[in-house]
């Protein structure tokens, strides 16, 4: 059960737990294949005159977190393919719909939805829903342009075929578990529907049609961040951890902006640039499951430079920190309510009531 927030005992418990580590299982290929898919997409763009095409495929790259480590290797292929088709499909949904602002709060908040419920479905691990609804925020969020539609697809395409190849290599160097049981595993569905499922995707879907349609009334300049602060809140596993991982996002993403500032400040060359993101996601990845708050820390610098690095808009660090400031903020406290009503106990316990009887209603037609 949900303890009671105390604001200053709340704050000093929480301001401890930022400095401390806790332990983690999770082997040092996770932070290495997760830099590798990132950092060499960049440095051939850098060569090649394309870098920034290359951002893009780095950011298709992130694919390769949802390998599942302690799987096998047709387990751990099908699921890079699976979420790899997902990529391309949450860009595609975001390009096709960005050239209206109300088909794309629709098109987005149905999309959420879809993913959320196809996430709980498939019971995929975290980061979960989360880069696939991040990919149709940013994508949504750009310039319509019906021509470079393909190109756009097609660059995260190669981003996650280059993961798809690292995480090749990775299983075939790796030994693995027995095979028929982890492929049964990661084939096997949940068998039983369950209505929270429908009710928490329902949420998510109407969460985050509502912020990217607050970020378009307030006319905000590209409000990307703001449906992906909004879904990174909605993860807490519970309401208190809702509250916890809203309280890291504000405190992580504010120092965060600070580093951005000085990284985009101080340099300019694109090589630095590279390797600042390659030094940030593995640094990311090694501390994202040790110390929330600690990774958000680095987090907020890495997305900024994956979607902003290559743009005009970035030769003004303090302006772009401001704007981003604002869309983390709107969008923690979107995530906050949203949170509560996705674990409100009464709220859910109605709505599959309801569910259950509308099917009931529904059989008995017939």
């Amino acid at each position: 059960m949900d303890q009671p927030l105390d604001g200053k005992q709340f704050a000093k418990q929480e301001l401890k737990g930022i400095f401390s580590l806790n332990p983690t299982n999770r082997p040092w290929s996770v932070p290495l294949l997760a830099t590798l898919c990132v950092s060499i997409p960049l440095l051939i763009g850098l060569l090649t005159g394309r870098f920034h095409s290359a951002l893009t495929i780095s950011t298709a790259g992130l694919v390769i977190l949802y390998m599942p480590i302690h799987s096998s290797f047709v387990a751990r292929m099908a699921k890079m393919l699976i979420c790899s088709f997902g990529f391309m499909v949450s860009n595609g949904v975001g390009a096709v719909s960005s050239f209206n602002p109300i088909v794309l709060c629709i098109a987005f908040g149905i999309f959420s939805a879809i993913v959320h419920w196809m996430s709980l479905y498939f019971k995929l691990n975290p980061p979960a829903n989360f880069f696939f609804i991040m990919i149709a925020s940013t994508s949504g969020n750009q310039a319509f342009n019906i021509d470079l539609i393909p190109e756009k697809i097609g660059l995260i395409a190669i981003g996650t075929i280059f993961a798809c190849f690292l995480a090749l290599v990775y299983s075939l160097i790796k030994k693995t578990p027995d095979l028929i049981k982890e492929t049964t595993d990661i084939l096997r569905v949940v068998s039983v529907k369950k209505y929270t499922d429908y009710v928490e995707a329902f949420i998510v879907g109407f969460f985050m049609f509502c912020s990217i349609l607050i970020g378009h009334l307030l006319e905000l300049k590209n409000p990307y961040w703001i449906p992906i602060s909004c879904i990174a809140v909605m993860q807490g596993a519970t309401a208190f951890h809702i509250w916890r991982r809203g309280f890291y996002r504000i405190l992580g993403t504010v120092l965060g902006m600070g580093l951005c500032w000085i990284i985009l400040s101080s340099i300019k060359e694109p090589l630095f640039i590279c390797l600042a993101i390659a030094g940030l996601q593995f640094i990311i990845e090694a501390t994202v499951t040790r110390n929330y708050a600690l990774a958000v820390f680095f987090i907020t610098p890495l997305t900024i430079l994956l979607f902003e690095a290559a743009s005009p808009v970035a030769q003004n660090p303090t302006e772009l920190i401001a704007t981003r400031m604002i869309d983390v903020l709107i969008g923690s406290a979107i995530g906050a309510v949203g949170g509560w009503f996705m674990h409100h106990e009464k709220l859910r316990y109605q709505a599959v009531r309801k569910i259950r009887i509308a099917k009931v209603a529904m059989q008995k037609r017939r």
